[in-house]
């Protein structure tokens, strides 16, 4: 019998089509160095080392214990859906109507219901471009397409008026904008936010805005999209700054007139989240733990504040100061053009493991990497002193 040629396996061509994280296979090597005993320095996932805080652990055992196991409202728990009202009023001064909030499977369910809403096959959302991966893939999912806007730091790498007017064509149905943005940490102001917001309702688009690195900005509360433009759409999560990545669990806003429509695709689609991680949620909101979120963030804060100039005096060029989430996107142009060979010398000599820039988009890709600041400083001092040695042993260029 002949053996089927790729892509000849009745798999479908979307699947095909949607890259792998490249990263995953960096981390499945970083973890095989270490069973072999190594000691790797993970910098390379978005994800906090921080576990679940202890009053949300405390909810979710008490939901157990209580039984609340079964399926919830396609929309999310009333209850929760208030708390995150509730949320918006004391963080960002807005009213939120309850039913405008669907709780989702995490960030991801809630960019799986936008992009299935808005986007019809052969239409486009326009990305910046480097940007977070699975954007784009949602975007193929459901048979549209991201057209990606190569981006740098003059815009702080994110998406301006102008480049909208300069790319939207007749196939353009509305924007995804990050604020913090991953892999960058750079944020949009309310100015930069109604400018965006203005530039797509002039051409009759959709604004939709990933705010789920929100909270997790130093020095400052990062206004929401919200607050200038109440009809664009807004997906966040509680993975990052309520650090509870692992429970699934995040929320989408949307104007009135587009909830029917995203609660039937919700009941088809996943039926409801996760219901004991929605009940332990709650526990979020209250007092005593937002306290403990706000000492992370400060944590966080220091993490960056050591790590950026420690990178700069190195030799990593990093053009815009990250104001949120806790990456850092580094240029290492002065040492290398491939910088998926120059991450795998640093996990292969160093065991400090970062990511490509490949994993991000296309826009000079090669010449970046993305460094996460998930570790105490303690253990970015260790990387750093291991980065200068493994700088000294890469190969001349």
């Amino acid at each position: 019998m002949d053996t089927p040629a790729p892509g000849a396996r009745g798999y479908s061509r979307r699947s095909s089509e949607i890259a792998p994280f490249h990263v995953m296979s960096l981390l499945a090597r970083a973890n095989a160095l270490e069973q072999q005993g190594h000691d790797v320095i993970h910098l390379e996932i978005g994800e906090p080392d921080f576990t679940t805080a202890e009053p949300v652990v405390r909810a979710g055992q008490a939901a157990l214990a209580a039984g609340h196991t079964r399926y919830t409202a396609a929309r999310g728990l009333p209850a929760l859906r208030e708390a995150i009202a509730g949320f918006y009023r004391q963080r960002y001064r807005r009213d939120i109507d309850p039913d405008r909030i669907l709780v989702t499977p995490g960030g991801s369910g809630a960019l799986l219901l936008a992009s299935s809403l808005l986007v019809d096959p052969g239409r486009h959302w326009l990305l910046a471009d480097p940007g977070y991966p699975c954007n784009r893939h949602f975007l193929r999912l459901v048979e549209g397409a991201a057209q990606l806007v190569p981006v740098g730091p003059d815009s702080g790498y994110q998406l301006t008026p102008e480049q909208i007017a300069r790319h939207w064509n007749a196939d353009s149905v509305g924007a995804l904008v990050a604020s913090p943005a991953n892999p960058t940490g750079t944020t949009l102001d309310s100015t930069e936010l109604a400018a965006l917001s203005a530039a797509l309702k002039a051409r009759g688009g959709h604004l939709v805005v990933d705010e789920i690195y929100h909270g997790l900005t130093y020095g400052f509360d990062a206004p929401s999209v919200l607050e200038v433009d109440d009809e664009a759409f807004v997906l966040n999560s509680f993975s990052k700054y309520f650090g509870m990545t692992g429970w699934r669990l995040g929320w989408l806003v949307a104007p009135p007139a587009a909830v029917p429509e995203l609660e039937k695709l919700a009941q088809n689609l996943y039926i409801s989240a996760p219901s004991m991680a929605q009940h332990a949620a709650l526990a979020c909101f209250a007092p005593e733990t937002i306290a403990i979120f706000e000492q992370r963030r400060a944590q966080f804060r220091q993490r960056r504040d050591y790590l950026l100039p420690a990178l700069r005096a190195l030799g990593f060029r990093i053009d815009v100061e990250p104001q949120g989430a806790f990456y850092l996107y580094c240029d290492v142009s002065a040492f290398t053009d491939d910088a998926q060979a120059f991450c795998a010398h640093f996990l292969e000599t160093e065991h400090v493991a970062f990511t490509p820039g490949l994993d991000f988009g296309h826009h000079r890709a090669g010449q970046h990497v993305r460094i996460a600041y998930t570790q105490e400083v303690a253990r970015l001092q260790e990387a750093v002193a291991r980065i200068a040695r493994g700088l000294e042993r890469l190969p001349r260029r």
